[in-house]
Protein backbone atom coordinates (compact mmCIF):
# COMPACT_ATOMS: atom_id res chain seq x y z
CA UNK A 1 0.00 0.00 0.00
CA UNK A 2 1.60 3.45 -1.31
CA UNK A 3 0.89 5.96 1.84
CA UNK A 4 2.17 9.44 0.89
CA UNK A 5 2.32 13.09 3.45
CA UNK A 6 2.97 16.12 3.61
CA UNK A 7 4.56 18.67 5.58
CA UNK A 8 6.12 21.98 5.97
CA UNK A 9 4.70 25.41 7.61
CA UNK A 10 1.02 26.10 7.19
CA UNK A 11 1.50 29.90 7.56
CA UNK A 12 4.46 31.58 5.14
CA UNK A 13 4.77 35.86 4.82
CA UNK A 14 5.19 37.17 1.55
CA UNK A 15 8.66 37.31 -0.20
CA UNK A 16 9.82 33.96 1.62
CA UNK A 17 10.28 30.85 0.28
CA UNK A 18 7.91 28.01 0.93
CA UNK A 19 9.67 24.46 1.86
CA UNK A 20 7.24 21.40 1.59
CA UNK A 21 8.04 17.65 2.38
CA UNK A 22 6.49 14.60 1.20
CA UNK A 23 7.32 11.86 2.64
CA UNK A 24 6.46 8.34 0.48
CA UNK A 25 5.62 4.85 2.08
CA UNK A 26 4.78 1.26 0.78
CA UNK A 27 6.99 2.37 -2.59
CA UNK A 28 10.56 3.13 -3.79
CA UNK A 29 10.50 6.92 -5.67
CA UNK A 30 13.60 5.75 -6.93
CA UNK A 31 12.27 2.97 -8.89
CA UNK A 32 9.62 4.14 -10.85
CA UNK A 33 6.81 6.84 -11.29
CA UNK A 34 6.51 10.08 -11.72
CA UNK A 35 6.06 12.10 -8.10
CA UNK A 36 3.95 14.99 -8.06
CA UNK A 37 3.31 18.41 -6.70
CA UNK A 38 -0.57 20.16 -7.10
CA UNK A 39 -2.25 22.70 -5.47
CA UNK A 40 -5.62 23.16 -5.20
CA UNK A 41 -7.12 27.15 -4.94
CA UNK A 42 -9.84 28.01 -2.59
CA UNK A 43 -13.37 27.25 -4.26
CA UNK A 44 -11.06 26.00 -7.40
CA UNK A 45 -9.37 23.16 -9.26
CA UNK A 46 -6.43 21.62 -9.38
CA UNK A 47 -3.05 23.43 -10.60
CA UNK A 48 -0.33 21.00 -11.59
CA UNK A 49 3.25 22.59 -10.07
CA UNK A 50 5.70 19.85 -10.91
CA UNK A 51 7.22 16.54 -10.93
CA UNK A 52 10.17 15.00 -10.03
CA UNK A 53 10.64 11.14 -12.17
CA UNK A 54 12.12 8.05 -10.77
CA UNK A 55 15.33 9.00 -12.37
CA UNK A 56 15.86 12.29 -10.69
CA UNK A 57 14.33 14.39 -13.47
CA UNK A 58 12.14 17.16 -12.97
CA UNK A 59 9.33 18.83 -15.50
CA UNK A 60 8.01 22.48 -13.57
CA UNK A 61 4.68 24.14 -14.97
CA UNK A 62 6.06 26.91 -17.03
CA UNK A 63 4.04 29.46 -15.11
CA UNK A 64 6.03 28.58 -12.49
CA UNK A 65 9.03 27.45 -13.01
CA UNK A 66 11.30 30.81 -12.15
CA UNK A 67 9.71 30.13 -8.74
CA UNK A 68 9.91 26.57 -8.32
CA UNK A 69 12.66 23.93 -7.31
CA UNK A 70 11.72 20.10 -7.24
CA UNK A 71 14.42 17.55 -4.85
CA UNK A 72 14.86 14.59 -3.39
CA UNK A 73 16.22 12.37 -0.66
CA UNK A 74 16.42 8.93 -2.49
CA UNK A 75 17.77 7.93 1.46
CA UNK A 76 14.55 8.87 3.61
CA UNK A 77 12.16 8.15 0.34
CA UNK A 78 11.01 11.72 0.21
CA UNK A 79 10.45 14.94 -2.52
CA UNK A 80 10.70 18.21 -1.83
CA UNK A 81 8.73 21.47 -2.93
CA UNK A 82 9.90 24.82 -2.85
CA UNK A 83 8.33 28.01 -4.02
CA UNK A 84 10.06 31.34 -3.68
CA UNK A 85 8.96 34.99 -3.88
CA UNK A 86 5.27 33.63 -2.70
CA UNK A 87 2.58 35.80 -2.44
CA UNK A 88 -0.93 35.52 -0.89
CA UNK A 89 -1.96 34.48 -4.83
CA UNK A 90 -0.12 31.24 -3.53
CA UNK A 91 -2.56 30.12 -0.54
CA UNK A 92 -3.73 26.91 -1.55
CA UNK A 93 -3.99 23.58 -0.41
CA UNK A 94 -1.06 21.44 -0.97
CA UNK A 95 -0.74 17.40 -2.82
CA UNK A 96 2.13 15.56 -3.16
CA UNK A 97 0.67 12.43 -5.52
CA UNK A 98 1.71 9.73 -6.94
CA UNK A 99 1.22 9.28 -11.11
CA UNK A 100 0.45 5.77 -11.77
CA UNK A 101 1.01 4.00 -15.66
CA UNK A 102 -2.83 3.74 -16.25
CA UNK A 103 -4.94 5.26 -13.66
CA UNK A 104 -3.14 8.64 -13.48
CA UNK A 105 -2.99 10.27 -10.11
CA UNK A 106 -3.41 7.28 -8.49
CA UNK A 107 -2.27 8.04 -4.81
CA UNK A 108 -3.03 11.02 -2.72
CA UNK A 109 -1.05 12.52 0.24
CA UNK A 110 -4.37 14.28 2.10
CA UNK A 111 -2.90 17.96 1.69
CA UNK A 112 -1.61 20.69 3.37
CA UNK A 113 -2.61 24.03 3.70
CA UNK A 114 -0.52 26.66 3.41
CA UNK A 115 -2.07 30.32 3.79
CA UNK A 116 0.58 33.17 2.65
CA UNK A 117 -0.01 36.29 4.85
CA UNK A 118 1.58 38.95 6.74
Amino acid sequence: QVQLQESGPGLVKPSQTLSLTCTVSGGSISINYHWIWIRQFPGKGLEWIGNIHSSGFTTLSPSLKSRISISRDTTKNQFTLQLSSVTPEDTAVYYCVREGVTLGYDYWGQGTQVTVSS
